[in-house]
């Protein structure tokens, strides 16, 4: 068997879908919105079992594969406007441009036995020891997580509840926990399970989801490897990967603040490109030479909000552990300022070449509370070290090709008659007399 959906439009992330149970599975549209069971049936079985939305935690029937049990998917399904009332006693947390979703269980005060003897209960647990698995092959079989929000839509001037769900991706399972819970009405306290789920990075598939991949998860014909032909890449480096890859394979929604590697560097072929080549073979073979000219950029990119920057001194070569050189920014006026250490860290690297994350975290590193960082770079940085800094709200500078080439331009043109070569060599020169061996916070001193 195989599937040949390559006519429907897939749903991304966000999108509502129309949720009717007894809907009928040949329809594509229903009310302007896509008829959630047509997108879902099986296109081989087309009168087989329809996924439903009936209950939070919904599981699909497993098929055997070599002997081997497989569970298509788990669907979960949230009505956050019933949170608090006597039937969803929990609060799940959604926080999609995250990629994170927190979500209890269905064990409730009223369920008698165990924690897990709930039919959603335990499939989670079942569902979490191959999430969990260091094993690669475990981890083939775990079912994706795929979360639905109920969400109310407006038909004219009345409110309906029911009948529509918002697709918000698909997910791993990167924690569990027990929890004891309170029943709001009673007071009466009960047990529970919570998952903190890694919702992946769909940007391969323009943040839309294959049902295809379904489709072969369903398949009893085609092993777990084989059906990860339509899962998104995400998916398929958390099953090489394992736990050790959730940071990478998360869903964020970009900032404006992340720049594309085009936009961190001068036009092929124009005049600043060429420039800053030379900026580059001028200091490839010392690159301590550099730091010198990294430092003079960023006090100007840094004094250039209208702070006051005062230069410090570039540190020894070798062994500085993220720390390239020491500034100062003064804020404020007068006699009302405040001063701030300026931590510095420059790598002159082919303009083609990227700045990872792990070259970004050591500069964080060295940062302590009330302190700004700066990286200065001839080539630019990564998507993911930019999102890491977007995210994490480290107050970290990023200085690229582009920006570089544009402060050399302009301190060549104030200075030196716009003269690139000469203001090259004079930074050159003067990162020998700028060599000190001092702590970053004696420059408040100064």
């Amino acid at each position: 068997m195989t599937s040949s959906r390559m006519d429907i439009r897939w749903p991304a992330v966000g999108e509502v879908l129309r949720y009717s149970k007894g809907a009928d599975r040949s329809i594509p549209e229903l009310n302007g919105f896509t008829n959630f069971h047509y997108l879902t049936r099986d296109p081989e079985v087309p009168t087989g079992k329809r996924i439903l939305l009936e209950s939070g935690i919904n599981r699909v029937s497993t098929v055997t594969h070599d002997g081997v049990e497989r569970r298509p998917l788990l669907a979960l399904r949230s009505s956050p406007w019933k949170a608090g009332v006597a039937t969803t006693p929990w609060q799940d947390v959604f926080s999609l441009d995250y990629g994170h979703v927190r979500y209890f269980g269905d064990h409730k005060v009223s369920t008698m036995g165990p924690v897990g003897s709930t039919p959603g209960n335990g499939a989670l647990l079942e569902a979490w020891n191959l999430h969990a698995s260091p094993v690669e092959s475990e981890r083939l079989d775990a079912p994706p997580i795929l979360i639905f929000r109920a969400v109310p839509q407006f038909i004219g001037n009345v409110r309906v509840d029911k009948g529509y769900v918002d697709f918000c991706g698909v997910a791993v399972i990167e924690r569990l926990e027990h929890v004891v819970q309170k029943d709001p009405i009673t007071g009466i306290t009960f047990p529970n399970i919570v998952v903190d789920l890694c919702v992946v990075d769909l940007s391969d598939r323009e943040d839309r989801f294959d049902f295809r991949w379904i489709d072969d998860r369903r398949n009893p014909e085609l092993s777990s490897a084989q059906t990860l032909r339509h899962a998104p890449d995400a998916w398929e480096r958390w099953t090489r990967e394992g736990k050790a890859s959730i940071s990478r394979v998360r869903r964020r929604v970009i900032s404006s603040r992340v720049l594309a590697k085009s936009d961190q560097q001068p036009p092929a072929g124009s005049d600043q490109a060429d420039v800053l080549e030379r900026i580059y073979h001028q200091f490839d073979d010392n690159k301590h030479a550099f730091e010198s000219l990294a430092a003079r950029v960023a006090g100007r990119v840094l004094g250039s909000s209208g702070a006051s920057y005062r230069d410090g001194w570039i540190t020894k070569a070798g062994g500085d552990g993220g720390l390239d050189f020491v500034g100062r920014l003064d804020i404020g006026f007068g006699g009302s300022t405040t001063p701030i250490v300026v931590l510095g860290q420059a790598k002159c690297k082919q303009t083609s070449s990227s700045i990872s994350p792990d070259e970004v975290a050591r500069l964080v590193a060295r940062l302590k509370r009330g302190w700004v960082g700066v990286f200065v770079t001839t080539g630019s940085f990564s998507r993911q070290a930019q999102i890491e800094i977007v995210d994490d709200q480290y107050p970290v500078v990023l200085i690229h090709g582009k920006t570089l080439v544009e402060e050399v331009l302009n301190i060549a043109a104030e200075s030196f008659g716009g003269d690139v070569d000469a203001f090259l060599a004079s930074a050159f020169d003067a990162h020998a007399t700028s060599v000190a061996h001092r702590r970053p916070e004696e420059i408040l001193l100064a």
